[in-house]
């Protein structure tokens, strides 16, 4: 038997401190660097080139000032659609079917014994790979491989980006069973830009009828020629 064919094993706690890296990087993780760090190490679930990708992050925000940290990942994960780690955002985006698509999460959750508190979202990725952690093997890998064109989606992202938090995307694509595929980052505005209000009487929206920049055709009804047309 040539164990290389196989996929490697998919393991809750290496799964959990994935999850973990994937969060906010306040004083609590980087309290935490450390024993993550060991813990990966410990279950070895992960290709030694994977581990090295995992401790180079960590060195990351170990040696980073504690608010340049939080910015970065503010600025990485919260202000474009590409690098989201709301994964509806991906399949999704801001249509009708993202809502019944999160209760339906919500409700695999639940049937799990597992209840999200007040300000979670179902789809968030450290949330999904908390769940995923809590299931069998076999159903665990199952469960990323089912995701894993999305996994694939947000590691071409941020390798773009020079991020060393690809590094925890190619992981999840390593448990998965699954290898990194190139795909074609389309250049994108961020969320903040997309969701800009336009400035008064500058048109209906920025992606309206007509750019500030543009004329805008109005036509003018005299009050006579309106009631005339209306007694007529």
């Amino acid at each position: 038997m040539n164990l290389f064919n196989h996929p490697p094993p998919v393991a809750s706690k290496s799964l959990r401190v994935l999850a973990r890296l994937l969060g906010y990087p306040d004083a609590a993780l980087r309290e935490n660097l450390p024993a993550l760090r060991d813990a990966l190490h410990g279950e070895r679930a992960l290709s030694p080139q994977r581990l090295a990708e995992q401790d180079a992050l960590i060195a990351a925000i170990e040696r980073a000032a504690p608010l340049e940290a939080e910015a970065d990942y503010v600025q990485l994960f919260d202000r474009g659609r590409a690098t989201s780690l709301h994964l509806f955002e991906h399949v999704h985006g801001d249509s009708r079917e993202r809502g019944p698509a999160m209760i339906d999460l919500a409700q695999t959750y639940e049937a799990a014994g597992l209840y999200l508190a007040e300000d979670e979202l179902p789809d968030f990725l450290p949330v999904v790979l908390e769940f995923t952690s809590t299931q069998p093997p076999a159903e665990a890998r199952a469960f990323l491989a089912e995701m894993a064109h999305i996994f694939n989606a947000i590691f071409a992202a941020l390798q773009q980006r020079g991020s060393a938090y690809a590094g925890v995307l190619g992981a999840l694509l390593e448990l998965a069973g699954e290898k990194a595929q190139p795909v074609q980052v389309a250049p994108e505005e961020p969320i903040d830009a997309v969701w800009q209000e336009p400035v008064v009487f500058d048109g209906c929206s920025t992606k309206g009828q007509a750019r500030p920049e543009q004329p805008q055709p109005i036509h003018i009804v005299r009050k006579a020629d309106s009631v005339q047309g209306a007694r007529a």
